[in-house]
Parts: structure tokens; sequence; C-alpha cells
């Protein structure tokens, strides 16, 4: 027996949610959306590798696009055909790992306490 398709999310939920959990996140296209800009290459490579390791543990894998200081994140459900509560919880996870920084006071000293620029933005 096949497996069942998985429940889309409409356009308006879809929205909704944005608007509510991922601010940052757009939808277009089809496609929740998010565009990372970076301290520059190294820190990229480092968002590409952590997005691609959270996209392997949960068995649900962004199209990436990468250049020097910024990486594109877009996700949707291929099998369903839109967007689904795994890219939702995926792209939650993306957005949590690419912005945490330690807090302050924190004995981790933290990537902008060094270097005085945004890790991601």
């Amino acid at each position: 027996m096949p497996a069942e398709k998985e429940p889309t999310l409409t356009d308006d939920q879809v929205r909704q949610r944005l608007v509510g959990e991922l601010p940052s996140w757009e939808l277009r296209d089809g496609w929740i959306r998010r565009h990372y800009k970076t301290g520059g290459w190294p820190h990229t490579l480092m968002l590409v590798n952590a997005v691609g390791y959270l996209a392997e543990a949960a068995w649900h894998h962004p199209d990436l696009s990468v250049s020097w200081a910024e990486v594109h994140v877009k996700l949707n459900t291929h099998s369903a055909k839109g967007i689904t509560e795994k890219d939702i919880a995926l792209a939650k996870k993306i957005e949590e790992v690419a912005t945490w920084l330690p807090a302050a006071g924190s004995p981790l000293e933290g990537f902008e306490a060094g270097f005085k620029k945004k890790w991601t933005r």
C-alpha cells in the first residue's frame, strides 16, 4: 500500500504561520524562503554545513543557493507538491541554529563579541 501524501497548507495558512513563527521567512512561488547574509565565505560554508546537518537528520532537504556572503534556503515538500508541517518544522530549526549566539554573561564568548560582525542577518 503506498504511503499517504502529506497534507499541504494553504497559502493563507503558510503566511499566517510565517508571520507568527518565522517572520524573516517569506512564501514565494510555492516555497518558503529565507535569505541569510553572513560575515563572509567561511561563515557561509559553516551555515551551509549546519543546514545540511539539520536537513539530513530530519530527512527533509531544502534547496540551497550559496555565494560569498549569503545563503538562500528554499523549502517545500516535493512529494506533497506544496508546503507541509515538515517545511515549517525544518525552517524553525534552521532559523534557531542559524541565528543562535551565546547569551550575555554566558561562559561562551560568541562570534560577534570577538569580531564585531553579525553572524547572520
